[in-house]
């Protein structure tokens, strides 16, 4: 006779504890999740790409930086490290943010593809992200979703064209056939 496990019966970790453990890790309402050991080279690629881009394009503006993987705390159960992220606040001499960014992008890969498609796109909704970017490496594919309200709304999707992203005080016009 089986049994299930309930979350409750799970530990619940906390981000002192996350601070200790070797490897890279996220930690998701208390729940720790092994993140792959290093990325494809098809992920770097992706993500340097469009960190070049979205760096160049966010150039002359003084309140929006953009980063590669950096801790986000949102709370003391919650630890997510985005592939990207435009964040409109300085954050550079900082070891994690606690504020949320504006845009963040994850490309997926078959052992992450789950956690970003839904409990990613969960938290990042209800954090109020503006632009949540799901990339596709394997399929050379992109999909933005923009929250409306409350709810995300996939804006546009593909694996060619342009989008400009409106992050307030400024603008990031991003060209996905240059990133495959």
């Amino acid at each position: 006779m089986g049994f299930a496990l309930r979350k409750e019966d799970l530990p619940n970790y906390t981000y002192e504890d996350y601070v200790l453990w070797e490897g890279k890790w996220e930690l998701i309402d208390g729940i720790p999740y092994a993140m792959s050991p290093s990325p494809s080279g098809g992920h770097q690629w992706t993500c340097g790409k469009l960190y070049a881009q979205f760096d160049k394009e966010l150039s002359t503006c003084k309140t929006c930086f953009v980063s590669l993987p950096m801790d986000w705390k949102i709370s003391d159960a919650t630890v997510l490290q985005p592939d990207l992220f435009v964040a409109c606040f300085d954050f550079k001499d900082k070891k994690f943010i606690t504020k949320k960014p504006e845009l963040i992008v994850e490309a997926l890969s078959p052992s992450n593809r789950n956690k970003d498609i839904v409990v990613k796109h969960r938290i990042y909704q209800e954090q109020g992200v503006k632009y949540y970017v799901v990339v596709d490496i394997v399929n050379s594919s992109y999909i933005i979703y923009q929250l409306n309200g409350k709810e995300y709304k996939a804006v546009k999707k593909g694996s060619k064209g342009g989008y400009t992203f409106d992050l307030g005080k400024c603008k990031a016009k991003i060209d996905f056939s240059k990133i495959w």
